[in-house]
């Protein structure tokens, strides 16, 4: 019968163990030096060799071979170990045997000395399944073993293991493992089994692998099991459910250009052709990441595991997509992945997401062109609902007065004045709108973050929302109280106004407000530009209602 290629490829000597260097180098120098400790605690993601970098430490401490090759697979031990006959190596699956009884057996059985190797080896897998009471029970053998006692602790979740075992041990964090790393060892397994690969097949292995070797393996056998001699991209894309990269680059493309019509057909081919939606959704979040880290930091070096010609479509696609709408398809993207698994229209909760990623990105009318005198009434209800449709970046309003009463008698002539005040800075408002939108604000961010630090410049990436009127500028941060209270401190509120005011040309007081929505008092922004104290509302609800009169 064969055997699958997991079990056949596992590691057997510390040097065959990928990616685990900082795991590896350390034991080897804890045997040369003959400091072994008596209980280890292997914890990270599964597939990544924590159980068998734990079976190679047993065959280390117990090879009779030379010391500078232990262990050297050649010994009794060794080979007894390999073929799973070796008495004194005790694995236990902690799922299975979590009881106190488990334990108590260990306990009782702990004491006999080993009867074919120097060491008794405990390798208990999945330690964090063990129950309070087992945990208690493990306590005190953890603490003091006999001499001939070594214990191995694996887990895949350290946060349950209680504090007083995990200071018993000492800890080692196993990573994933890098794509490179995984397709090269793949590569290697393709080539020992007489078989072939192109390169790009296995790279989409290692990549829908997520860091882990077995299942990296594990997928490669199912190729290998294709029945051809040649593993290709499509093959493994057929097998995944996945689809073409360029499939997904021409959907960001789609996404550049906020045409919904082309983003749509994308999801409609993909229907008809039969392609797993939550396998294709990961590769379009995966694509958006890399897109993300070029508009970042422009350091293509960070995307080494991608071709050099998807790297320079990249490049294009970060200078047409702004980084607020790539941020907002990200987080949109996530939030719909679990939603595609079901549904009466499976394909529903993607096309929402990608056309809340563009929408998202539409700035009001009242930011795109100059409103008329007779719509001044209703602009502030119109962006204030605008704003509240956009999940992604901040979008400056006009903050208008939404009821200002006009002058029906000569006395209000002041009224007037104030009117037609507001109406002549109209124009100044909207240049200074557009000076906040778009890439003006993320021109604003850089200008903070030279000036200011990173720090600054991150408290404002939280603002959801900015209103602007004559001489006041209002940030809404959302539920993000800490960068709130970061940029509303006096200090440095004092410096934010400071750039605002040079950005903008003139001086401006600034609020910071919590919530999704930037609001300024229109009819106090006008009463401002006349030079005018509003009327005391408690004084105007006690003459209209209570009949008392204001005396001098």
């Amino acid at each position: 019968m064969s055997q699958a290629l997991y079990r056949k490829w596992r590691s057997q000597t510390f040097d065959e163990v990928i990616g685990q260097e900082h795991v590896t180098q350390t034991l080897r120098n804890a045997l040369r030096d003959g400091r072994i400790a008596h209980a280890y605690l292997f914890s990270g993601p599964r597939g990544t060799g924590k159980t068998s970098t734990a079976r190679i430490l047993a065959k280390a401490l117990n090879c009779t071979g030379p010391e500078g090759e232990r262990p050297c697979n050649k010994c009794p031990t060794c080979t007894a170990i390999n073929e799973g006959r070796m008495l004194d190596l005790i694995e236990i699956d902690a799922a299975s045997n979590n009881s106190v009884d488990d334990i108590r057996d260990l306990r009782e059985k702990i004491g006999f000395r080993p009867g074919e190797g120097q060491f008794k080896i405990y390798i208990i897998d999945e330690v964090h399944m063990l129950s309070s009471s087992a945990f208690n029970a493990l306590l005190k053998t953890l603490e003091e073993p006999p001499p001939h006692a070594r214990f191995v602790l694996a887990t895949t979740e350290p946060h349950k293991i209680p504090a007083t075992v995990m200071s018993r041990c000492q800890r080692f964090d196993f990573r994933r493992i890098p794509v490179p790393e995984i397709a090269g060892h793949l590569q290697e397994i393709t080539t020992a089994e007489g078989f072939q690969a192109e390169d790009e097949a296995l790279t989409a292995i290692a990549r829908s692998a997520q860091g882990c070797m077995r299942d990296a393996i594990s997928l490669l056998d199912q190729m290998l099991s294709y029945g051809v001699e040649t593993v290709t991209l499509a093959q493994v894309q057929e097998v995944l459910g996945a689809v073409s990269s360029e499939t997904v680059a021409v959907l960001v493309d789609g996404l550049a250009e906020r045409d919904v019509a082309a983003v749509l057909r994308v999801v409609q081919q993909l229907v008809g052709q039969g392609a797993g939606l939550a396998e294709f959704t990961g590769q379009l979040i995966e694509y958006l990441r890399a897109l993300m880290l070029l508009q970042m930091t422009n350091a293509p070096d960070l995307l080494d595991d991608l071709p050099d010609e998807t790297i320079r479509r990249m490049q294009g696609q970060a200078t047409r997509i702004t980084l607020p709408m790539t941020l907002h398809a990200i987080k949109r993207l996530s939030e719909a992945l679990p939603e595609l698994k079901g549904g009466y229209q499976p394909q529903l909760p993607l096309e929402l997401a990608l056309i809340e990623s563009i929408r998202g990105e539409i700035r009001p009318a009242s930011v795109d062109s100059e409103p008329s005198a007779q719509a001044v009434a209703t602009s502030a209800k119109e962006a204030s609902a605008a704003a509240t449709a956009s999940r992604s970046a901040p979008v400056s309003r006009a903050q208008t007065p939404a009821a200002v009463d006009k002058p029906t008698e000569a006395g209000d002539a002041e009224t007037g004045k104030a009117e037609a005040s507001e109406e002549a800075d109209l124009p100044l408002d909207e240049a200074a709108i557009r000076k906040l939108s778009g890439p003006g604000w993320d021109q604003f961010q850089n200008t903070v973050r030279e000036r200011l630090g990173h720090k600054v410049q991150a408290s404002l990436r939280a603002v959801r929302d900015i209103a602007v009127s004559e001489n006041r500028v209002a940030f809404a941060f959302g539920t993000n109280q800490f960068s709130h209270d970061m940029v509303s401190a006096p200090e440095t509120m004092s410096k934010i106004v400071d750039l605002l005011s040079g950005y903008l040309g003139r001086s401006v007081r600034l609020e910071c407000q919590m919530g999704d929505t930037a609001k300024l008092t229109g009819r106090l922004a006008v009463q401002q530009a006349a030079g005018q104290e509003g009327p005391d509302p408690l004084v105007e609800y006690a003459v209209e209602n209570l009949r008392a009169s204001v005396a001098e």
